[in-house]
């Protein structure tokens, strides 16, 4: 039974945070699916991810490429999770159901503190999915370090 992890960013951009918790789940064992909202934003997100140190590599591709179920990381507007992904993270308020939520093993929801109405949109969410039974912890960098401010069982 999978779990979504909200990721409140107050320090570092999403473009910081994103590739770290992508080499924790790869870490892991797992394959992601990074679910956006917008096309032109998971471009940029592609060409950064392919800028990055060579030795924090992410191998990855964009959705609808011929190689899509070989991605670790699979970067799409939607969760038809070509790549077989365990983990989902979804980004600049892309939904997820209850049902999503529960088919991967772990879900991530990356949220812009600094955007009032991303901070809503991830309010909405969490009482949405906890409302419908999905297990959910609240992750909060206010303080320098990633601290777990709340969990719902």
């Amino acid at each position: 039974m999978g779990a979504a992890y909200f990721y409140h960013l107050t320090r570092q951009p999403l473009e910081a945070t994103l590739p770290l918790l992508l080499g924790k789940a790869l870490g892991a064992g797992w394959r992601c699916l990074v679910v956006g909202t917008d096309q032109a934003r998971l471009d940029a997100l592609d060409k950064q991810l392919w800028r990055g140190k060579e030795t924090d590599f992410l191998a990855h591709g964009l959705a609808d490429g011929a190689h899509d179920a070989d991605q670790p990381i699979l970067l799409s507007l939607d969760h038809s999770n070509a790549n077989s992904s365990a983990c989902a993270m979804c980004i600049d308020g892309a939904n997820i159901t209850p049902e999503q939520v529960q088919a991967y093993d772990r879900t991530c929801i990356l949220f812009d503190g600094n955007n009032e109405m991303a901070v809503q949109s991830a309010r909405v969410q969490w009482k949405s999915l906890t409302d419908a039974g999905c297990a959910a912890q609240y992750w909060s960098e206010e303080s320098g370090n990633w601290q777990m401010k709340a969990k719902k069982e």
